[in-house]
C-alpha cells in the first residue's frame, strides 16, 4: 500500500479543525431554523443509501452467504467516514431513495439477490461522478473513493453463493 500524501491545505485546514474541536465545550450545536447546506443534504442521501444497500447485503448474509460479508462491511466503513462529516439527527424512512441532488423519491422494495446487488453496486458507483460537483475537496475525495469501491464491487461479486 502506498502511503498518503497529503497537500498542505489539507494540513492546514484538518489541523485547524482539529484546533477548533479542541477549544470549544462540545459539538457545535446547529441553529434549529439553519437548512442543510446542499453538500449536507448529499451526505445525509449517501448515508441511507448506503444503510439500505447494508440492509440488502445482510439479508443475504443472514440467509447463509457469509462470502458477502466483507463487501457490506466496506459499506459499513463508507457509512462510518460519511457520519464524521454531517450530524445526522434520524434516518430518512426506508421507503426513500436519495437522487444525486439529494431529494427524497419513493423507492420500491428490492428483493435481494447477487444480480441485484451488481446492478446496485454499478449504478452507485455511476452515480457517484455526477456528485462531485460542488462539494469540498474533502467530501470529494471521500465520494469518488467510495465510488471506487463500488465499481469494483459490482465485478468482484460472485456469479453464484
Amino acid at each position: 500500500m502506498r502511503p498518503r500524501h497529503l497537500s498542505r491545505r489539507v494540513l492546514l485546514v484538518g489541523g485547524a479543525a482539529a484546533l477548533t474541536a479542541c477549544s470549544t465545550a462540545g459539538p457545535p450545536q446547529p441553529s434549529v431554523q439553519a437548512s442543510d447546506s446542499p453538500e449536507t443534504t448529499l451526505l445525509k442521501g449517501l448515508i441511507a443509501e448506503k444503510e439500505r444497500t447494508i440492509a440488502l447485503y445482510s439479508s443475504l448474509i443472514s440467509g447463509g452467504a457469509q462470502k458477502l460479508a466483507p463487501f457490506r462491511d466496506r459499506h459499513q466503513a463508507h457509512v462510518n467516514e460519511l457520519r464524521k462529516y454531517v450530524t445526522v439527527a434520524s434516518a430518512p424512512p426506508a421507503t426513500t431513495t436519495s437522487t444525486a441532488t439529494g431529494t427524497a423519491t419513493p423507492a420500491p422494495t428490492p428483493k435481494a439477490s447477487l444480480s441485484r446487488l451488481r446492478d446496485l453496486e454499478r449504478k452507485a458507483a455511476a452515480l457517484r461522478i455526477r456528485q462531485l460537483d460542488g462539494v469540498s475537496p474533502g467530501v470529494a475525495q471521500l465520494i469518488a473513493s467510495i465510488g471506487a469501491c463500488e465499481a469494483a464491487h459490482a465485478l468482484a461479486l460472485p456469479r453464484s453463493l
